[in-house]
């Protein structure tokens, strides 16, 4: 069994700021960062560090070799993701004296994937591999599609959560990864529950995991359910929390 990500590759363009911008103002930053990110990149590197053998599918732009140097260094296998014409996708991250931030991202070239680009990815792949998606990257309706059609097991982590979402037949998805936020976004709930409840009531051959943050995690199906707390830590930086959950939560049950 394979596993491949088809999933976003980003630039984060991090600027420390005094005060978040306001219409009409022009203020001087302090520091730019840039990191590596998207979801997809992410969560396609926590699995390789976990010890999965992950293939990555996507697209960058011409200005994408770090992006590509950084999952290879990692151990991710990038023969499915192609350089193409013009930028890669990018945030634009203010982050004030108080740690609050606003983001403006820029899709790029995760929004130029094309169906003969996913036809040629999934032709390496069969029947029973898992194919992990998020919803950063365009014709996911389209993905989730063929990849059934395969037999393939799709784990889908909504989000973000956006209408683009909705063209997407989800109930041909094996697995859900969401947070509380997702969750009552699908399901119309807030209590997690119900959100178990309701995403099995619209997706009864689903298995769902619903991240709680502190409070731990909860998993249903339709013969069980289960909840695990935390490990406490001391918290030094919550970014990309979720994704690195996801890959070792694949890694396990690939195990």
């Amino acid at each position: 069994m394979k596993i491949l990500n088809f999933g976003s590759l980003n630039y984060d363009y991090v600027y420390s700021v005094h005060h978040i911008v306001e219409g009409g103002e022009t203020i001087s930053s302090s520091n730019r960062e840039t990191f590596c990110g998207g979801k997809g990149l992410n969560q396609s590197i926590a699995l390789a560090r976990a010890g999965v053998k992950v293939y990555h599918a996507g697209m960058v732009g011409k200005d994408g070799t770090l992006l590509l140097n950084i999952c290879k260094e990692n151990g991710v296998d990038t023969s499915n993701i192609s350089v193409i014409e013009g930028e890669s996708g990018h945030t634009v991250i203010q982050v004030d004296r108080k740690g609050q931030n606003c983001i403006i991202l820029f899709g790029g070239s995760n929004r130029k994937i094309t169906k003969k680009h996913i036809d040629k990815v999934l032709s390496g792949f069969e029947e029973g591999d898992i194919i992990l998606l998020q919803n950063e990257i365009n014709l996911l309706d389209y993905i989730i599609e063929q990849s059934y059609e395969k037999g393939m097991k799709i784990i889908l982590n909504p989000s973000p959560f956006d209408s683009m979402l909705k063209k997407c037949d989800l109930s041909k998805v094996s697995i859900f990864l969401l947070n509380e936020i997702e969750g009552e976004q699908i399901s119309g709930e807030n209590n997690p529950e119900k959100i178990l409840d309701e995403m099995l009531n619209k997706y009864p051959n689903a298995k769902i995991v619903l991240t709680l943050g502190s409070a731990g995690v909860m998993y249903k199906d339709k013969n069980q359910e289960c909840y695990k707390e935390i490990y406490k830590v001391t918290a030094v930086d919550t970014t990309a929390a979720g994704d690195t959950f996801t890959g070792y939560f694949i890694c396990l049950i690939d195990k």
